[in-house]
């Protein structure tokens, strides 16, 4: 009896100094993981931080902005990195801590008293879980806000700045009499212009442009503390069309007035512009700038407005045939069936040409009424496919955070390499693997050629076989490829 019970005192204690251990253990494994996770997070997310003043520097620079106003312009942009940075960070990170610990035979250790590779990732498993959750909030509340705080700044910058507000390429508002485009913009605050073309709004008719005025060049000149925006043109014309208040025949010649010059300045009074408050907040609507319960009545609105567009496209396509015309007509009786040729053969001769004649008619306007309405739906199309593509990335990020976790980690235990050497080469690979496939999939979504949430899941879709072959080959121990088995073949047969 005395046997029996010390060596069930035996067995206890060591049961309690086991389970001592793997809390060490996962305390351990969970607190190098966070070390490394938040070092790479931070030099990541500085980095894409740096790729964002490239991109924006040409707007922000040179604009009169205070320091405070563009450090708030990275800031509302950062949350958008999120999605970047954050499954980057778990791959990296679990490449490099899990091939650390198979570098030093760590995980030799852990096996050798009886710990798997599966209860030593458990305690990172449950941090994952937590953190794909964290993230699907994140990209639901604060993603949204964040994109509209962002694009409202833009907004409130590009009207205190006037020459932010000119985008090469395009018409752009300046105040509200002005429409400028240019092709180029340069110079060390972008002052210079080239290829310029106003319209000047009538101010009797504001929606009336009764003035074009073409240019070589320009040049955006004005006095320090001054509400005066002088654009100075050279080498152009100057068109305007005269504004006639009576005499029919004379508004119907449409009689206008032509001009050249070598020099023509515009002043342009920017005191409204001036008082413009950086922080007011504008009605923006953008399918990033919504949540999860705002997608979704907006794409069955979305929906709705498209089925009801196609509907009302088909009345009006059906109406312009000029079958309803001929509704009440009377037919004529063919006794032989070989006199039947056409269906006009029903109608009378002078039935036939009113036919004939309002068919062509129609097949005309038909024709520009689909090259039009073709435009539309495609850009319906589009809208409603970024509102689904916005909904299913949501989702996306949670799940994208788990499945790169578990391709990093067994693959890190299969490397046996730890540090920012080939891990980060590695990783940087498969993520830019991961990425590229999601960019092509989104944008050919867009268009309509691919299903928004089969291009949202594409990625996901293709991570996830891999990611469970990894940790089937790492839990049994096996490498990525068993060089050895696949020479033993050729060798069994040439003894054959």
């Amino acid at each position: 009896m005395k046997l029996i019970s010390i060596s069930i005192k035996t067995r206890a204690t060591t049961s309690i100094r086991f389970t001592d251990l793997v809390k060490i253990l996962d305390r351990y494994i969970l607190t190098s993981f966070l070390k490394t996770f938040f070092s790479v997070f931070i030099i990541l997310m500085f980095i894409f931080v740096l790729q964002t003043i490239w991109l924006y520097i040409s707007e922000l620079a040179g604009k009169d902005l205070s320091f405070a106003i563009i450090l708030k312009f990275l800031w509302f942009f950062t949350p958008k990195l999120i999605p970047l940075v954050l499954p980057l960070t778990i791959l990296v990170t679990s490449l490099m801590v899990f091939g650390t610990l198979s570098e030093q035979y760590e995980f030799a250790a852990m096996k050798s008293t009886g710990i798997s590779l599966q209860r030593a990732m458990r305690s990172l498993s449950v941090f994952i879980l937590v953190l794909s959750a964290v993230a699907f909030v994140f990209a639901n509340n604060v993603i949204p806000y964040s994109e509209y705080k962002w694009q409202n700044l833009r907004r409130n910058i590009a009207q205190v700045s006037p020459s932010m507000a000119i985008v090469a390429g395009q018409f752009s508002s300046i105040g509200d009499d002005f429409n400028i485009k240019v092709d180029e913009k340069y110079g060390d605050r972008d002052q210079y212009l080239k290829h310029v073309i106003i319209h000047k709004k009538n101010p009797e008719s504001p929606s009336e442009n009764t003035t074009v005025i073409m240019a070589e060049s320009g040049e955006l000149a004005s006095a320090e503390d001054s509400n005066t925006l002088s654009l100075i043109l050279n080498n152009g014309h100057y068109y305007e069309d005269i504004q006639l208040s009576n005499g029919v025949k004379e508004r119907i010649n449409r009689p206008f007035a032509k001009s050249a010059f070598e020099t023509y300045t515009i002043h342009i009074d920017l005191t409204e512009l001036n008082d413009t408050d950086i922080d007011k907040e504008n009605n923006l609507n953008n399918h990033n700038m919504y949540n999860v319960g705002e997608l979704i009545p907006e794409i069955d609105r979305l929906s709705n407005v498209f089925s009801d567009d196609i509907a009302q496209m088909t009345g009006n396509m059906y109406f312009r045939t000029g079958f309803s015309q001929f509704a009440d007509s009377t037919y004529k009786q063919i006794k032989n069936k070989k006199e039947f040729n056409s269906v006009l053969d029903l109608y009378d001769i002078r039935q036939q040409v009113r036919i004939a004649g309002t068919a062509l008619d129609n097949v005309r306007s038909s024709i520009q009424a689909l090259g039009s309405k073709k435009k539309n739906h495609q850009q319906l199309i589009k809208t409603l496919n970024k509102h689904e593509i916005a909904l299913h990335e949501k989702f996306a990020l949670a799940i994208s955070c788990i499945i790169l976790f578990f391709v990093g980690a067994p693959l890190g235990a299969i490397i046996r390499k730890g540090g920012m050497g080939l891990p980060m080469v590695i990783a940087i690979v498969l993520f830019l693997t991961y990425h590229f496939i999601g960019i092509f999939a989104k944008n050919s979504a867009e268009d309509g050629t691919m299903h928004p949430f089969m291009a949202t899941w594409i990625s996901s879709f293709i991570m996830l076989p891999l990611s469970i072959w990894l940790t089937y080959r790492a839990t049994t121990d096996q490498g990525i490829f068993d060089f050895d088995a696949f020479f033993q073949r050729f060798k069994w047969r040439k003894k054959k």
